[in-house]
């Protein structure tokens, strides 16, 4: 069974934005990204869930911005000089992914895309799409969809 995404690219190359969420090497589809940026002022939002950090105005549109590793179960990001928020655009809204740090560009193969484990760096691998395996590396590449539907 493909996913979208593969049949999109014809399970071709694709080229993943790696960055850390704690220890774990993650990944996903430069495409989906909008932009990176530094941390930015937010807003609290009342009620929201514990992984939900705050919204921000980027240039009139409203962003909300979740921390990465929280809503993985991990332990919170630790907002410093090396975080990043990650705007990605899920179903025509902003949503802004808080990472504990930038790391390359990669391109990968689809066909040299393993299938999850059921744990990669402490994060469940039902979050994952795959793993891609560099000579140094190990990147799990974020299904943005399932990390946003999820409910940790």
């Amino acid at each position: 069974m493909t996913t979208t995404q593969e049949t999109a690219t014809g399970r071709g190359m694709v080229e993943l934005a790696t960055f850390y969420v704690g220890e774990a090497l993650c990944g996903m589809d430069l495409l989906n990204i909008q932009e990176i940026n530094k941390l930015m002022e937010m807003t609290s939002v009342p009620q929201a869930p514990e992984y939900v950090l705050g919204i921000l105005n980027l240039r009139g549109q409203i962003i909300t911005v979740i921390d990465m590793a929280d809503k993985l179960g991990l332990p919170s990001t630790p907002k410093n000089s090396s975080s990043r928020n990650i705007i990605v655009n899920s179903k025509d809204e902003y949503i802004g992914f808080l990472v504990s740090q930038i790391s390359d560009v990669e391109k990968a193969h689809w066909d040299k895309v393993e299938p999850p484990p059921a744990n990669i760096g402490g994060v469940q691998g039902n979050f994952f799409k795959g793993v891609f395996k560099t000579k140094k590396r190990l990147i799990g590449i974020l299904d943005v969809e399932k990390v946003l539907a999820e409910d940790v």
